[in-house]
Order: C-alpha cells, then sequence, then structure tokens
C-alpha cells in the first residue's frame, strides 16, 4: 500500500523534482585550481526502492533507497562545462500515529536519516580530479539531509491523508440507509503486524442512528498478515440490522389446504375462506463471532390464518421459528463478503385461536 501511494503514483518523484541544491565551492590550493558547483538540480530520481519495518509500540520504520541524478555546471580554474551526478541515497524514518480524534490521527515523522552512498561524477571533458570528487562528496553528505528529510515529511503526510479518506467514508446501503465508517482509536502496532481497527456510524433512511456497543474489545492477532483491519462484532450486527430488513410476507393458500391443516375440532375452519400464511421478521439478526466460526440467529413469526368474510380474523396458529445460520466469511474485490446457509431450525408454539397445543 505504501510502495503504490509514495512510489508507484510518482508522489515521491513529484516533490524531489524542484529539488535546487546550494552551490559548491572550492577556494583550491596549492595544487588543485578554484572549482565552482552551480545551478545543481534533481533531473531524475532513479530506481526508488521501499521498505517498511514494524516498530512495536511506536509504528513504522520506513526506507527508501534511491539514485538522485543531478546536473549543474562546474568552473574549475577557467574550464566551464556541464556536470552530471549519479549519488545513492538512503532515507530511513520513524513514522507514528499521534492525537488520535474522531477518526483522524495525526502523522509524525521523526528520527529521519539520510544517508549518502556512492557517488558518480561526469564531466563531458572526462578531465575529473580526485579534489572535486572530495568536494561533491562532502557537499552532498552536509546538504541532502536537510533536503530530503523535509520531502519525506511531505510525501508521508499526503499518504495519510489520501489513506484516511479511504478509512473515513459514507456508504449507501441500497435504499435502507447509510454506514458511515472511519477508524475507531490510534493504529496499533506490534513487532509482527499493525492494526487499524474501524467503527462507524449506522443510519436508517430518515436519519435515525441504529445505536451499537463502541467500546473497545481484544481481538485476535493474525500473525501471517502484516497489516490487519479490525471491526467490531457490534458494529457489524448494527449493518446487519440495517440490510436486513425484511417487509412481512403473506401467502394464500386454496381452501382444500386449510380442511387438512385444520384440526378437527376447528368448525370455524370448515368455511371456504382462503388460508393465508403470514412471515414476520422478529427482531434484529444477530452476528456472532467465534475462533474460526462466525453464526448469525434469526427468528421469524409464522402466522397461519383465515380472514372470514365477516371480517375477524382466525388465529389458527402462531410459530416462531429460530433459524440458525452458518456464516462464510471471504474478502472479494475489496468487500467485506457474508456467505450464508442454513444451519438449524427451531419451532416453538407462541398461540392458537383454535386450541393447538403441540407443533411437535
Amino acid at each position: 500500500v505504501l510502495s503504490d501511494a509514495i512510489l508507484q503514483n510518482g508522489l515521491l518523484q513529484q516533490h524531489m523534482q524542484g529539488l535546487v541544491l546550494p552551490n559548491i565551492v572550492s577556494e583550491g590550493g596549492l595544487l588543485h585550481s578554484p572549482t565552482s558547483i552551480t545551478g545543481l538540480h534533481l533531473v531524475k530520481a532513479r530506481l526508488p526502492k521501499l521498505s517498511v519495518a514494524l516498530l512495536s509500540g511506536i509504528g513504522l520504520q520506513i526506507t527508501i533507497a534511491v539514485k538522485l541524478e543531478l546536473s549543474g555546471n562546474c568552473l574549475v580554474g577557467l574550464l566551464s562545462e556541464l556536470i552530471d551526478i549519479l549519488v545513492d541515497v538512503s532515507i530511513t524514518a520513524n513514522i507514528k500515529c499521534t492525537n488520535f480524534e474522531s477518526g483522524t490521527v495525526q502523522v509524525v515523522v521523526e528520527d529521519c536519516l539520510c544517508i549518502v552512498g556512492a557517488v558518480k561524477i561526469k564531466l563531458l571533458s572526462g578531465l575529473l580530479s580526485l579534489s572535486v570528487n572530495e568536494i561533491v562528496l562532502s557537499q552532498l553528505t552536509a546538504t541532502l539531509p536537510g533536503l530530503l528529510c523535509p520531502v519525506l515529511d511531505i510525501v508521508v503526510n499526503l499518504v495519510n491523508i489520501q489513506l484516511l479518506a479511504t478509512l473515513n467514508l459514507v456508504t449507501p446501503v441500497g435504499t435502507a440507509g447509510t454506514v458511515h465508517y472511519q477508524l475507531a482509536s490510534t493504529p496499533f502496532a506490534s513487532s509482527l503486524y499493525l492494526r487499524l481497527d474501524l467503527d462507524g456510524t449506522v443510519k436508517q433512511v430518515g436519519g435515525s442512528i441504529i445505536p451499537h456497543d463502541s467500546s473497545p474489545c481484544a481481538l485476535p492477532p493474525l500473525l501471517d498478515r502484516l497489516l490487519v483491519l479490525g471491526v467490531h462484532q457490534n458494529f457489524l450486527n448494527a449493518i446487519l440490522s440495517l440490510m436486513v430488513q425484511i417487509a412481512p410476507q403473506t401467502f394464500t393458500c386454496t381452501p382444500d389446504v386449510v380442511r387438512v391443516a385444520a384440526p378437527d375440532s376447528c368448525s370455524a375452519c370448515r368455511g371456504t375462506s382462503p388460508l393465508r400464511i403470514k412471515l414476520i421478521l422478529s427482531g434484529n439478526p444477530l452476528l456472532l463471532l467465534e475462533e474460526n466460526k462466525a453464526t448469525v440467529k434469526l427468528s421469524v413469526l409464522i402466522q397461519v390464518f383465515i380472514k372470514r368474510l365477516d371480517g375477524p380474523i382466525l388465529n389458527i396458529l402462531l410459530l416462531k421459528a429460530d433459524l440458525v445460520l452458518n456464516v462464510r466469511v471471504s474478502v472479494a474485490g475489496g468487500r467485506l463478503v457474508l456467505g450464508l446457509s442454513l444451519g438449524s431450525t427451531s419451532l416453538s408454539l407462541e398461540s392458537s385461536d383454535v386450541g393447538i397445543s403441540n407443533v411437535s
């Protein structure tokens, strides 16, 4: 993620592009002519490579190794010509997150260290004295850290803004409402992984909020992952309640089905009124997360009734079906996917107007 944001998208190159180095001047001596290098600027940052290490309790340590191609004018004695310099640079810095507030954090770059490595110098005349090489290496070692560390600070903060934008979004859920998710706390770094916990607000159409407990909870570590996103079970339940809003469904059966389904003692069931079956979602679905297991508990009321021609409703029976759905959790296309399959069903009798007392 960091490599894409900093290197592949050209952010580092973009902010290094305007890099201008101070003039390099040497008075010379008995054995060396005076040397002056002016207009030294960055032509290109070549072959940048980024590596990341986790610092427990701090955050990240990033190292960027890059070859800087510099160009300018060189005056040695009375001879003036173009000079090209290729220098290996390694920039290392610690990155930590502070000042968490309302889903955002401030990123601080600390202990930036810039090491200048091998230097290759090319003059058009090919006449390169040892003194020029020594002067360039000495000046670059002195000046590059003060130029590159501020660039790294700018780039890291821009990346932080970009990444936080992906972690602070309002997402519509069909026509049911919206989910606003964001960071729940300051990112946590151990020596094995970096964890980002997400929480948010679930709103129904009209603006009413589905409440949930946002208290922090301990999540098991994923030791085979460098970056871990944590989502609280209660937050998922609020989202599930928004998504699973099923309107009552009514089905009509023919009178001959009534004669089969109704008990012999129910004379009122023998009319010509059709039998109706109504399904009503009872309460909100509940997602339960356990180690290597996830289930959804769902309750449905099943009302079997007759609406007689003279108006009154005859409730033959009211059942409650408690469903346990097995959940297969996966990530596809950057989305959290819950695949559901029926695990078990339990039926219980709630009431009956015709004397039914047992549905086993």
